[in-house]
């Protein structure tokens, strides 16, 4: 596309999380919101209406054929991502999938091979990575601030009560933590450590037969370790803390979204670096993909494809050993 052209965005799936996303498209500079889908017009209208976006669709297939669209970000339940973004990489709609990516492993591995083949633009829309604060974390683990990391540790839950009606207990919604809360806390590790080697899995299940707690530990063969806890079950702090062999790096709460980090260098005293978001700080991911489509890049650098496979594998692989399985939703009308 033209370098100097605005990236026009549609929303797919108006829910709460799009709700806070569309407002950050002013903190996005050649990014504008023009329109929504839903499967309810009523819904889609509504949504238009109270962000001023210019038209509201009844269809997913209607704004992925949009000719004034060029990309779409698709926030509705996990199982639906795969099917709509499918779709839309092939009608060569660049599409920003909202974390987790798909349901399944299968689902996330026909996503990339589609927008490998087709060309076109994909990234999971995992903010974590392009919030000024981590980028701030990841130049100084890459400077050798902190020596050679060895380490990782992170948490991140929730008090949600069981409601069998809630999307997070609903297996059919790819309900559950690890889904939900565990993503952002593998996607760190993956970040700073890498694929794992080894996996090692513990929790508990919903009376709905979604996981409800669990703690994982990734290990490396060389001994590079990453401790990992999610949960609907009870609040914990959701921070974060990278060792390194010569200091550590603090990640308050919530490290998902920080407005700062911690330096910690052996011997000296600590070092606090204030890096607020722009907006919600959403806008970062959305400046991230729409420079990306200027550029004539197929995939983001921050947030390869590589690293959303890793990741889907993990999340994957523990909740089957927990023994939760999940599937794709195969009846979407895309």
């Amino acid at each position: 596309m033209n370098s100097d052209a605005d990236v026009r965005w549609g929303i797919v799936g108006p829910g709460r999380i799009a709700a806070k996303v569309v407002q950050d498209f002013p903190y996005a500079p050649g990014a504008v919101a023009v329109a929504a889908a839903s499967r309810s017009p009523e819904r889609a209208q509504a949504f238009c209406d109270d962000h001023d976006l210019a038209t509201a669709y009844g269809s997913y297939r209607e704004i992925i054929d949009a000719p004034d669209v060029d990309a779409l970000y698709i926030a509705t339940p996990h199982p639906q991502h795969h099917r709509i973004a499918l779709a839309a990489l092939r009608a060569g709609k660049a599409v920003l999938v909202e974390k987790t990516f798909t349901a399944t492993v299968a689902g996330a591995e026909e996503v990339v091979a589609t927008a490998q083949a087709t060309g076109v633009f994909a990234m999971e829309a995992m903010w974590t990575r392009f919030q000024p604060a981590i980028v701030a974390a990841r130049a100084l683990i890459e400077s050798g601030a902190i020596g050679e990391v060895r380490q990782l540790q992170a948490d991140l839950g929730v008090d949600r009560p069981y409601d069998e009606s809630d999307r997070a207990f609903d297996p059919a919604q790819g309900g559950g933590a690890l889904l939900d809360l565990g993503v952002y806390v593998v996607s760190l590790a993956q970040y700073v450590l890498g694929t794992p080697d080894h996996l090692e899995v513990t929790g508990s299940l919903a009376p709905s037969g979604v996981d409800r707690e669990v703690g994982l530990l990734l290990g490396y063969d060389d001994g590079r370790a990453a401790t990992l806890l999610c949960t609907l079950r009870q609040a914990t702090p959701g921070a974060a803390r990278i060792f390194g062999t010569e200091g550590f790096i603090d990640i308050p709460p919530r490290f998902h979204h920080p407005d700062r980090i911690v330096l910690h260098r052996n011997g000296a005293e600590p070092e606090e670096l204030v890096r607020p978001p722009q907006g919600a700080g959403y806008s970062h991911e959305l400046v991230e993909v729409s420079a990306c489509l200027r550029e004539g890049r197929t995939e983001s650098s921050v947030m390869p494809l590589a690293d959303t496979l890793a990741v889907q594998r993990i999340l994957n692989e523990a909740s089957e050993r927990l023994g939760v399985f999940h599937r794709e939703d195969a009846g979407v009308e895309v």
